[in-house]
């Protein structure tokens, strides 16, 4: 349509002499088509109904109709540059280049053909029925409508077959995903049998044995209850003891198999309850700044920030003796900052052997494990500050959680 209406004006400019120029029928006519041909575009009745009938509508109304119009329109065409029958066929060209695009991307070789031979022949046909050319002329008609049926030939040709490998690589990537898919759930399922298979082991090792071994005991306990009441009262102690060990076996096994602060609630929600924690404990006024969002990050980076805040935090409950804690985290292009901030007792870190005190080596080697850097800086009396500087371009676009 922006074509058309291009050309439009161009015929305004050239025949401005001319008090109505046939041109101007001939560019409403194909405006009006171009705006049904869009129109039907978005019929979406249509194109249930009519199904494979439907493409080859359109591209006979894009395609036959200009051809129809152009004999009918112009039984005399005005003297000028591009209003002779060459020039009509060649401002038919874009037009015709529509519906060859339709037919390329529709169907395969066989059909381009067809259409480029068949658009051909229809707009000789109707020049010799509707404007008997001479020899000259149709001479130059029919050597540009070779050269536009060539043109169409090897155009054609190679949309059909960027659109033949489209299909075949999209073919190609619902198989592989798929494959993918069912990789992921064979992994899944895998990983719950493996996840089962150590719970089980975990069970029997502590649980099992255990209550085995209760139960033999108390068997014995039983029989000499009666008898031997010292031998019964130094079986029942061996129970206790049993029960004690085994206590702590089942509490040192579910706690392997609990999900950590981290795993369970996710680094911003971990932080925020560490932080409500030790408020809560430690009566602190508490300034708490989290990302609403949390960019993707790698599960040591999440670990890093995680643990030297558990650290940092525990050290203000167990040592500061602090009223005021204030915990930050932050993303930008530059990196991640991590910031535990108290306005507790302090020290001084150059005059301490920092390898020792308050887990400070711990996060130190936390940090360089990722590439970050601690920074502490700390005063007798006037608080400390612990900063975990992580230097990267986070993407707050890409969003995990």
């Amino acid at each position: 349509m922006g074509y058309l209406a291009t050309l439009a004006m161009v015929d305004k400019i050239i025949y401005a002499d001319l008090p109505r120029s046939p041109l101007s029928a001939y560019s409403w006519a194909n405006g009006l088509t171009a705006a049904l041909f869009l129109g039907l575009s978005y019929w979406q009745w249509g194109q249930d109904r009519l199904k494979n009938l439907y493409p080859i509508i359109m591209i006979a109304l894009i395609t036959v109709t200009p051809i129809l119009f152009h004999h009918l329109l112009l039984p005399k065409l005005p003297s000028g540059p591009l209003s002779n029958a060459e020039g009509i066929t060649l401002r038919q060209w874009p037009i015709h280049f529509m519906g060859l695009v339709l037919v390329a991307w529709q169907y395969r070789l066989a059909p381009i053909i067809l259409f480029s031979f068949g658009t051909a022949a229809l707009d000789l046909g109707t020049i010799m029925i509707f404007k008997p050319a001479n020899q000259g002329t149709f001479t130059v008609l029919a050597f540009i409508t070779l050269i536009r049926t060539i043109s169409f030939l090897v155009i054609g040709f190679f949309i059909n077959r960027l659109m033949t490998r489209l299909r075949a690589q999209q073919d190609s990537l619902q198989q592989a995903n798929m494959q993918l898919r069912h990789h992921a759930s064979t992994l899944e399922n895998l990983t719950i049998s493996r996840e089962r298979n150590r719970m089980a082991r975990e069970l029997h090792d502590t649980l099992a044995h255990t209550l085995s071994a209760l139960s033999v005991q108390l068997e014995t306990i039983k029989a000499y209850w009666e008898v031997e009441p010292d031998t019964a009262q130094n079986f029942l102690d061996q129970s206790l003891a049993a029960t004690r060990s085994g206590l702590d076996e089942t509490r040192r096994a579910l706690k392997a198999l609990r999900a950590s602060p981290l795993e369970d609630l996710g680094l911003v929600l971990g932080i925020q309850k560490l932080a409500e924690s030790a408020r809560d404990r430690a009566n602190l006024q508490l300034e708490l700044t989290l990302p609403g969002q949390l960019p993707s990050l790698s599960p040591d980076l999440e670990q890093c920030i995680y643990r030297v805040a558990q650290e940092a935090i525990a050290n203000v409950l167990h040592h500061a003796n602090a009223q005021m804690l204030t915990v930050t985290l932050d993303f930008n292009q530059d990196g991640a900052l991590l910031s535990i901030q108290d306005n507790g007792l302090g020290f001084k870190p150059g005059k301490k052997n920092l390898s020792g005190h308050f887990g400070i080596s711990g996060m130190k080697e936390r940090a360089q494990f990722v590439g970050g850097e601690l920074r502490i800086d700390s005063y007798p009396h006037k608080g400390t500050t612990i900063q975990l500087a992580i230097k990267g371009n986070f993407n707050e676009g890409d969003h995990l959680r």
